[in-house]
């Protein structure tokens, strides 16, 4: 359905429910090589969540070893599994590459899935502008030259470049990458784990922190829901998944379970077994961990792990913009274009480009406030899939689901009014410049939907005008 030729909730209602009767995806054959699997769906998941254990170090420093572990166990029962079986559910009953943005066209009408796009579009790709920077900032640390001016610059943009082309080769190509660039990266802190369990003192575990040094639970509350997030991501690609339907609960849950012993299992390792230094744990310090306990040779590995999961990182955030791109073209908020493919390699070439171009953009710009925008548009989009997802429940009860969480109407509030509430404490935290930068993206997201409205009244550009059916509608 186009954004222009909005039509009343019995007409949306009725293809949805139709797919009782049919089957909603595709017929493809089981073998095509073109769409994802299993394994590289469960590493591009685990990208765009976690990467691994990289980050949690400054929940140490902020509120003591006991408080980290215990944030680490818990937090994911209060937000991490809500909103990955809100994605679970949503993913497989509607299939198609525009993810959260069709979740909130058929809850509340294009406007908000419009909006939900540009919310969701805007901060993925200013979080994806940080990543070529970290990968130099490690370069810099062996190669001084990297560290300002030309060579900086250079360094940023050539591998954004080179990524990105990465990204252009394949879906299928980046899938498995993500594979390797996850096993190589979680290797040291497994042998790390390992030869610190004769060194571990279990009453370390037990520690408040250091006498003298203030908790700063802000920090804490925030590592742990940035280091715990963005299982939706992945939506965007569900058109691009063999059986969705079946592998994406199974890549959500594999995603889950990975994520969570990424973080715990060194978490213990390292405050077990070395004497706690509060003030030190700082992002990067699990590296000087390694190297405690190990000796240098594992210290450098972790830094190389580190560089290789950013570029994880990078690759699973550039895969969730372009195709959502993609998405919404097919759903008529964008033109035509926009869901071009490479004859090649069968990608979204221009959704690429436009995402690598913002990217390159944002990098070179002094961004901290700008990032902390991109959050609270996150967060504003998560509110928003939160409430999608109450309400397609309300509005389509008979509609067929075939992943569906087990719980009633009342039940599933709750569970997404938990999360609800470090949502709103994210928007509340935000500075002045934090609100203006975001109410200034999201005014240009209004915008940009009555522009894409005007344009096919006008008939500026060519749309997808309800004649193409979406990847999760019954095709006669």
């Amino acid at each position: 359905m186009s954004a222009s030729e909005s039509s009343p909730s019995s007409q949306i209602s009725q293809p949805l429910l139709d797919q009782q009767e049919t089957e909603s995806q595709p017929q493809i054959s089981p073998k095509n090589p073109k769409k994802l699997a299993l394994l590289p769906l469960v590493f591009l998941i685990y990208f765009e969540v976690s990467g691994g254990p990289y980050g949690e170090e400054s929940a140490v420093g902020a509120a003591g070893p006991l408080f980290a572990i215990l944030g680490f166990l818990i937090f994911p029962f209060i937000w991490s599994i809500p909103e990955a079986l809100v994605t679970a559910e949503l993913s497989t009953t509607f299939p198609g590459n525009g993810g959260f943005v069709i979740w909130a066209h058929q809850a509340f009408g294009p406007f908000w899935g419009s909006l939900m796009g540009s919310w969701k579009f805007l901060s993925g790709v200013i979080n994806l502008a940080s990543y070529p920077i970290l990968c130099v900032d490690y370069l810099k640390l062996v190669i001084p030259i990297f560290a300002s001016g030309l060579p900086r610059f250079f360094a940023t943009l050539i591998s954004t470049l080179v990524l990105s082309f990465l990204n252009y080769s394949g879906l299928s190509i980046v899938g498995y990458t993500a594979v390797g660039l996850g096993i190589v990266s979680l290797c040291p802190f497994i042998l790390m784990s390992l030869i610190a369990i004769p060194k571990i003192h279990p009453s370390r575990w037990i520690s408040l922190g250091e006498k003298g040094v203030k908790k700063d639970w802000t920090l804490f509350i925030n590592t742990l829901f940035w280091n715990l997030n963005f299982w939706d991501n992945a939506s965007t690609l569900a058109g691009e998944v063999e059986q969705p339907q079946k592998l994406f609960p199974k890549a959500l849950f594999s995603a889950g379970i990975l994520t969570c012993l990424g973080y715990i299992i060194p978490l213990l390792a390292a405050t077990g077994a070395i004497p706690l230094d509060q003030e030190s744990w700082v992002d990067g310090y699990l590296a000087s961990a390694g190297e405690m306990i190990a000796g240098k040779w594992l210290k450098f590995w972790i830094e190389i792990g580190a560089v290789l999961s950013i570029i994880g990182l990078f690759e699973a955030q550039l895969s969730s913009s372009a195709y959502q791109l993609l998405g919404m073209a097919n759903l008529g908020f964008l033109p035509k274009i926009f869901g071009a493919r490479s004859k090649w390699f069968n990608t979204p070439w221009l959704g690429i480009l436009i995402s690598t171009v913002i990217a390159l953009a944002v990098s070179f710009l002094d961004f901290t406030d700008i990032i902390s925008s991109a959050n609270f548009l996150y967060s504003l989009g998560m509110l928003l899939e939160f409430a999608s997802f109450i309400w397609l429940r309300v509005k389509f009860p008979a509609l067929k689901r075939p992943f569906k969480v087990p719980m009633g109407l009342l039940g599933l509030v709750v569970m997404c009014l938990i999360p609800s509430v470090f949502l709103v404490y994210v928007l509340a935290v935000g500075t002045k410049a934090v609100y203006l930068v975001s109410a200034l993206m999201t005014l240009f997201g209004v915008g940009w939907y009555f522009l894409m409205n005007l344009s096919k009244s006008k008939m500026w550009f060519e749309f997808n005008l309800g004649e193409k059916k979406l990847d999760y509608e019954e095709r006669n």
